[in-house]
């Protein structure tokens, strides 16, 4: 357990929770920003005098993970007018399901949706649920060449612009790529609910710790990560905390 010790020092803990808030932001912050194990973020932490188990991170990260992604999406500029929409596949307990995802020309993730099937039922609820949650319209929509889409689209939003292209749609199947590597770390997803929960959180956490790397000299990227690190303290509460580990 962790019992509030940082080094033999007390620190600040969370309003309703015993556990320090530093060790809180570090849990989550390790666990959504690298292909770790709760166990493997057990260690990293042990090694810097944190004892805690591998279950507390769990249940920490499960608690609070969403919680820190809505407040780093709040921070975000309102997404842009030109969005990307695209589909894999994902197998949750040996069966196929399709994780859905939008992201805007700038890359900013806009949400994500783990559904059973990718037809038109399946495409008109992510349009919604996507315009619900942006409280927003695009001027276009860019998808691949999935006809689901085409229907959809018709459907919910006729005033939109659709261009349908499967070499347009690189930016949204890019962004695929750190789930992809994530769900190799934990050897797929239990259930559907676990997957949503999960990716929910990733999508909002993640994407803030990856500025684009290989437009940025060496001395930018260090003060973009810092900037970026700051913002996180900020949004986790640990910014107003003193520093004990």
């Amino acid at each position: 357990m962790l019992g509030g010790v940082v080094r033999g020092e007390r620190v600040a803990v969370v309003q309703g929770d015993r556990y320090p808030v530093e060790v809180i932001s570090h849990c989550v912050w390790l666990y959504f920003r690298f292909p770790l194990s709760f166990r493997e973020v057990e260690e990293l932490l042990l090694q810097r005098g944190v004892i805690v188990s591998y279950e507390t991170v769990r249940r920490r990260c499960a608690k609070f993970g969403q919680a820190y992604a809505n407040g780093l999406r709040r921070r975000r500029p309102r997404p842009g007018d030109k969005w990307h929409l695209d589909e894999v596949f994902i197998r949750i307990n040996g069966q196929l399901k399709y994780l859905w995802r939008a992201v805007d020309q700038d890359g900013n993730v806009l949400d994500i949706l783990v559904q059973n099937r990718r037809d038109k039922a399946a495409a008109r609820r992510f349009f919604r649920r996507l315009m619900k949650k942006t409280r927003a319209v695009p001027r276009v929509i860019i998808t691949d060449k999935l006809r689901s889409y085409g229907a959809a689209h018709r459907e919910v939003m006729p005033s939109v612009e659709h261009r349908s292209h499967k070499g347009l749609n690189n930016r949204a199947e890019n962004s695929h790529q750190p789930t992809r590597q994530r769900e190799r770390a934990m050897k797929g997803f239990r259930s559907v609910g676990a997957a949503q929960q999960f990716l929910s959180a990733f999508s909002g956490i993640s994407p803030h710790f990856r500025p684009h790397r290989h437009l940025m000299t060496a001395t930018r990227h260090r003060a973009e990560m810092t900037i970026r690190l700051a913002i996180w303290d900020h949004v986790t509460g640990a910014a107003s905390r003193p520093t004990t580990a």
